[in-house]
């Protein structure tokens, strides 16, 4: 029975962050296609890498993940787009019909020329990185850009993406109203009184099993909407497997983890399973809370708005959020 209840508080959240909430309604799920830029080209940027790439044609963009995929949708530019990695899953049914490219980490120099791109653009994860060489000898323009494990990622990736598409007009206003609404969400989590500890689980089928800790990007979104990250309270860096002891002496009041973890190990009753979990406050008070990677991970435009839903779950005693409607 508490097994069942609990499974029902993710699927209950699950709809709340999808379609409930007006926040979710209306920033998490706005599907109103921005107006096509006019590209500034040829564009030269200096990349991740320090290689300086120059980008005459963005006619045919090539986007290694699903935050890059976003972001060139906000920018005006999702039909240039001619192929997509595996996570790129918004907005939703945007992308549908373009062909897969596979995983950002498992890239095939194959499939991605066979879309005739005229530019590639992805993360330092990207790769192999022998499958990114043979894009350039192919002469395509490559761009890695920066991805850091902060707060900040989002407006450093929509700048550094807009540039390279030769966009940065359009840039620098998603990037002023992605930093708004990440302040707004801080600001909130600052007038909280409340302080919970928080634990990051990172779960993969086939045993992967990860607490996470300081450095990661999930200890930036926790720390930002007010808590305690469980595993950088216990000196974790990154990411160390997990142990019952670990979960169990952290005592975490909430337990987060990616959507697509929970569903490759098997659901709610597995991640229960988890050594420790089960004797922790968060399963004892139905706070294991189950989000879309991309939200959770992804440090996308949408990221200023998901903290804010992340605010409201954390701290029960703060007002309720309202969103203020798109112009």
């Amino acid at each position: 029975m508490f097994r069942r209840s609990l499974q029902f508080a993710i699927v209950a959240l699950a709809a709340l962050l999808i379609l409930g909430s007006p926040l979710s309604a209306i920033a998490l799920q706005d599907g109103a296609a921005t107006p096509a830029p006019a590209p500034q080209l040829p564009a030269t940027v200096t990349d991740v890498k320090g290689n300086e790439i120059t980008v005459t044609d963005v006619s045919r963009i090539v986007p290694l993940s699903g935050d890059v995929a976003e972001i060139i949708y906000d920018l005006g530019l999702a039909a240039n787009v001619v192929g997509v990695d595996v996570s790129a899953v918004y907005p939703e049914g945007q992308w549908d019909g373009l062909p897969t490219i596979g995983f950002e980490r498992q890239l095939s120099a194959e499939g991605i020329l066979s879309l005739n791109p005229t530019v590639v653009i992805g993360k330092e994860q990207a790769g192999p990185i022998t499958v990114l060489d043979q894009i350039r000898e192919a002469g395509v323009p490559v761009v890695i850009v920066q991805e850091p494990q902060t707060i900040e990622a989002p407006t450093l990736k929509i700048a550094a993406v807009a540039a390279a598409l030769g966009v940065p007009a359009a840039g620098e206003e998603l990037v002023v109203k992605a930093r708004a609404s990440i302040d707004a969400a801080i600001a909130r989590a600052a007038t909280s009184t409340s302080k919970p500890t928080v634990m990051f689980l990172y779960v993969r089928g086939g045993g992967t099993q990860l607490i996470g800790g300081k450095g990661s990007v999930a200890d930036a979104m926790i720390e930002a909407a007010g808590g305690v990250d469980a595993g950088s309270a216990a000196g974790i860096a990154y990411f160390m497997p997990v142990t019952a002891e670990a979960i169990v002496a952290a005592q975490p009041e909430v337990i987060m983890l990616p959507k697509s973890g929970v569903d490759s190990i098997g659901g709610m009753d597995a991640v229960m399973d988890i050594p420790g979990v089960a004797e922790t406050p968060a399963a004892a008070n139905n706070q294991i809370l189950v989000f879309d990677d991309l939200l959770l991970l992804g440090m996308t435009p949408r990221t200023g708005e998901f903290l804010q839903e992340l605010v409201t779950l954390l701290h029960p005693e703060l007002p309720a959020f309202e969103a203020t409607p798109a112009t």
